[in-house]
């Protein structure tokens, strides 16, 4: 793989990849946008001919209506409008899965990498409901309890599936889920040499957040509280500390019960969250699931609105000076 900037972030693409190659798998039209490629044009009748290079510093432009309000986030190159992840593990079955990751908006869900049952060919897939072409599947270490079987399963997903953006998590113990932070620091510095692009299940601590970032992941995903406990952000000190500290984006991964969790994770600061057991547990999961987005949405739209000062004592609304 080579290293590139493109928009102004960094971007890992096969070599020998021409500006028509990178175009289609980014999904946009040739005939649509301008492209820079360091500091001048390229003409659009050579996008087949010219291949990238390691180094490269390109810009792709296109029209849009005057103000528009692009609120998107990105993740390792890769830009996103819904800052909701949704996992894929607890529904009653894979079409009650995607209809409500539909309801949900989401454009990435988690996936668990498991054996294939050899002995029953014609059990249903994951696949056959949501269409990895379609939504980004983020392949997840979950169950995984040690750094190497974390590592292992990250190198088959990405050879099953040629998955790069991978979600690491490594679990100390199987009464808490919380996670084991120096076999995940271990699996992430591994990960990253390899050429993975990890965003990382951790501790609610700012010092492992920044020397998970340091080692070069390029997500940090704090738990809000435990794994399928639905309590909602415990720790929301530590948690905008990380955020503020965090040149990479910082999703709450887990703990979140309801809308009001996902909300109140959103007014913090973060990028996104992260959520299964809420949704899937939920009496009615595409309700559910439509509740979060709207909660996701109002939490970021609060948090960019800017919030009042809390006072000790009482403001009125109205003046007081001249009641009858």
């Amino acid at each position: 793989m080579i290293s590139l900037s493109l928009n102004g972030e960094p971007r890992r693409i096969a070599p020998a990849t021409s500006i028509a190659a990178l175009l289609a798998e980014l999904e946009l039209d040739a005939a649509k946008v301008a492209v820079e490629r360091n500091l001048e044009i390229v003409p659009r009748s050579t996008f087949g001919e010219v291949l990238l290079a390691e180094g490269d510093k390109l810009e792709i432009v296109h029209f849009v209506g005057g103000g528009q309000d692009d609120d998107g986030w990105e993740v390792a190159g890769r830009k996103f409008r819904s800052r909701l992840i949704v996992g894929t593990g607890k529904y009653k079955d894979f079409a009650q899965n995607a209809a409500a990751l539909e309801a949900s908006g989401a454009e990435i869900v988690t996936v668990a990498v498991r054996r294939v049952n050899v002995m029953d060919k014609g059990q249903p897939m994951l696949t056959d409901f949501i269409d990895p072409k379609k939504v980004t599947y983020l392949p997840n270490t979950a169950g995984c309890f040690t750094g190497d079987d974390a590592v292992r399963t990250l190198r088959l997903a990405r050879e099953a599936g040629g998955w790069n953006l991978v979600k690491l998590e490594v679990l100390g113990e199987a009464r808490t889920l919380y996670p084991d932070m120096q076999e995940t620091l271990r699996a992430t510095e591994i990960l990253v040499k390899d050429g993975f692009d990890v965003m990382v299940y951790c501790a609610d601590d700012p010092i492992a957040a920044k020397k998970l970032e340091d080692l070069g992941a390029c997500a940090i995903m704090p738990l809000g509280s435990l794994i399928g406990s639905g309590l909602g952000v415990q720790n929301p000190v530590t948690i905008r500390m990380i955020i503020e500290g965090a040149k990479v984006p910082v999703l709450v991964d887990a703990g979140v019960g309801t809308a009001s969790d996902a909300a109140a994770a959103m007014e913090l600061g973060c990028a996104g969250v992260l959520m299964n057991t809420a949704i899937a547990e939920a009496k009615d999961p595409v309700l559910m699931a439509r509740a979060m987005k709207l909660a996701v949405e109002s939490g970021r739209l609060a948090y960019r609105a800017g919030r009042m000062a809390r006072r000790r004592y009482a403001d009125p609304s109205s003046p007081l000076a001249g009641l009858i």
